[in-house]
């Protein structure tokens, strides 16, 4: 049988059969629902650090140690949060206006897995779905296939020894843009939750489902002179997040846009902690090599190390480099560097105050990044206040953007999903939960009189 054709069948078929395992599966009670995820939790904490050397392997983008770290993160911090958050049942009630919500779930999740989070984000797409009651169908990378099936039938074997329906939990091992548009588009598809590309993600919107997807992230972050003593602090901490995984994530920083008075020492604590500044010439050879002619990423040369980018560039840089930095002279298409770079490479801005570096950071945010993030480093409320304006979801303040947008250095919900708004096609700019993945029923007793109707019209009528 034709590649396609086999992908195409494997996904009709899976989708009947999550169909099937749904309508078992909601019949468990919210305990019975919370068991299965704990017991998929645990599985996949066990197998962490294979996963993610099996990502590694497959894939060629990051760092194994990272990846098993992504891994943990959702199958420990995401699940113990997951375990304290009601999904199904009663939500809330009030008393006084006599109204309950009641949660119940969607039916069969279509999780489109990307080539760069393999592992991670089957564990964080499983767990939130069946979280919320529901069946999931993933739909990997063709280049990521191996690492996220071997993901997906931990989780399941485990749903079922905790007494889940059989085929809950699937994943497709004949993946194509053909297959994931099918699974997608079948009628028992329920909702697509969609992380990829511009071109998967635009084909997720198209499918005639709910679809929730994310969209690309050009973060900028400001360091302000107001945080001149901690310098050392923000460096090491940028940095640690822009090489989590090479530069993978796109919650991370893309853009430094610096306050001129600190800017010399910033510099100077960027070498302190691995960073190189790449000369001219050799920023324009490294932009060669990451983009083409048309500001496409170049797919071999994402999640690789600084020092791997630089030889592929044409220059040397010493191995323990952690970021590669270039100065740009403007953002836009004449400036590549500027756009987002899914490796440990930062574009780097003075700026003489707080206002122009707002001003260019809605700028990097207008050339694709609007509605994601953004992020910055001050100790003036009023800075930060200004800077809360900007169009993005979420802005960090004093955190690096890596750890605080995925809930864990700051109190956003934990999450390997970040919505983008409208400003981007977004239909959410939260971080996305289980909670984005069930129906609210509203059940509401008469609060009033509904003969008060016909007399308030007649009271307030003006002739």
């Amino acid at each position: 049988m034709d590649s396609d054709l086999r992908s195409i069948s494997e996904a009709r078929q899976a989708a009947l059969d999550a169909h099937e395992a749904w309508l078992k599966f909601r019949r468990f009670s919210p305990e019975q629902v919370d068991h299965v995820v704990a017991q998929m939790a645990l599985a996949a904490e066990r197998e962490a650090g294979r996963l993610g050397e099996l990502a590694y392997q497959e894939t060629n983008y990051g760092k194994a140690e990272d990846k098993r770290l992504k891994n943990l993160y959702n199958s420990r911090f995401v699940a113990d949060w997951l375990a304290r958050v009601r999904t199904l049942g009663v939500l809330w009630k009030d008393e006084t206006t006599k109204v309950a919500a009641i949660g119940e779930s969607m039916g069969v999740v279509a999780g489109l897995i990307p080539v760069t989070h393999p592992t991670a984000l089957v564990i964080f797409k499983v767990l939130s779905a069946v979280k919320a009651g529901n069946a999931i169908v993933c739909a990997p990378h063709p280049r990521g296939v191996r690492s996220s099936a071997e993901t997906a039938q931990i989780m399941a074997d485990a749903a079922v020894q905790a007494g889940a329906p059989e085929h809950l939990v699937q994943c497709m091992k004949h993946a194509s843009i053909e297959g994931t548009a099918e699974l997608m588009r079948h009628h028992r598809t329920s909702v697509v939750l969609a992380t990829g590309g511009a071109g998967m993600v635009k084909a997720a919107y198209s499918s005639g489902k709910p679809t929730i997807a994310v969209g690309p992230g050009n973060v900028p972050c400001y360091v302000d002179r107001s945080k001149r003593a901690d310098l050392s602090e923000i460096a090491d901490g940028i940095l640690t997040s822009k090489d989590f995984d090479h530069g993978t994530g796109c919650v991370c920083e893309q853009a430094l846009i610096v306050d001129r008075p600190v800017s010399r020492i910033l510099r100077e604590e960027f070498r302190n902690h691995g960073a190189y500044f790449c000369s001219p010439s050799e920023a324009e050879a490294l932009s060669s090599a990451m983009f083409d002619s048309s500001l496409g990423i170049i797919p071999r040369n994402v999640g690789q190390p600084a020092a791997r980018l630089a030889e592929t560039a044409g220059f040397s840089v010493p191995p323990s480099t952690r970021v590669l930095i270039c100065d740009q002279a403007g953002v836009g298409r004449d400036f590549a560097l500027s756009a987002e770079k899914l490796a440990p490479v930062l574009a780097y801005y003075e700026v003489d105050d707080a206002a122009a570096g707002y001003a260019l950071s809605q700028e990097v945010l207008r050339f694709g990044g609007e509605g994601h993030s953004a992020s910055l480093h001050s100790s003036d409320p009023d800075v930060v206040a200004d800077f809360s304006g900007l169009p993005v979801g979420r802005v960090f303040v004093n955190t690096p953007c890596m750890h605080a947008g995925i809930g864990f250095s700051a109190d956003v919900e934990p999450s390997f999903m970040l919505g983008t708004g409208t400003l981007s096609g977004s239909i959410t700019s939260d971080n996305v939960t289980a909670m984005h993945l069930i129906n609210v029923k509203r059940v509401a007793y008469e609060s009033r009189p509904w003969r008060n109707l016909s007399e308030m019209f007649e009271r307030t009528n003006p002739s």
